[in-house]
């Protein structure tokens, strides 16, 4: 059965955007001369990405608008707006839980839950993500979107593997 994996970067403090839904804050503080791509590694094992709309929408209006930075993917994009949905991006009303439920399912690599901050609260209220991936930045942002707001119940996790660059620090974790 496919996995389902949150791959994600928050501030030291928790937080996934600022409070205006900003990114620019998500780098390290300096370059490495070692050149790490958790990202690349990451992918190789993915072949479907769920978002919800804000942050389909900022990839599309704000991050890469000339371009789908995801085009090798087939993304579904949860919204209550009617959108025309294509081969690579299909635009789904319906629970991200039951939609994480029918693809785990079905043929395939695994999946990567990529944004925003309500589709992940769903899944984890459902114990549902495999494994985090997570990326911490040093920077304290000291208010914005939680990354983990208001748990209902606790999940164990085991650390399968750290790594630091670039003042950046990678934990992998998954379910005990």
């Amino acid at each position: 059965m496919r996995k389902i994996s949150l791959f994600i970067a928050m501030s030291l403090d928790g937080y996934i955007a600022d409070s205006k839904g900003g990114v620019d804050w998500l780098k390290g503080h300096g370059s490495d001369d070692e050149n790490i791509d958790t990202y690349s590694e990451f992918v190789k094992d993915i072949d479907t990405i769920l978002m919800g709309w804000n942050t389909y929408y900022q990839i599309v209006t704000e991050l890469s608008p000339k371009e789908w930075v995801y085009q090798d993917f087939t993304t579904y994009v949860i919204t209550h707006n009617e959108h025309d949905s294509s081969e690579k991006i299909r635009f789904v009303n319906m629970n991200p839980v039951e939609l994480a439920k029918s693809l785990k399912k079905e043929n395939g690599k695994d999946i990567w839950i990529c944004g925003g901050a309500n589709l992940i609260q769903q899944l984890i209220s459902e114990d549902f993500i495999d494994c985090y991936y997570i990326t911490v930045i040093p920077t304290i942002l000291g208010s914005g979107i939680r990354l983990f707001e208001n748990a209902e119940h606790e999940i164990k996790l085991r650390l399968l593997h750290t790594q630091s660059y670039n003042g950046m620090t990678d934990l992998i974790y998954t379910r005990r």
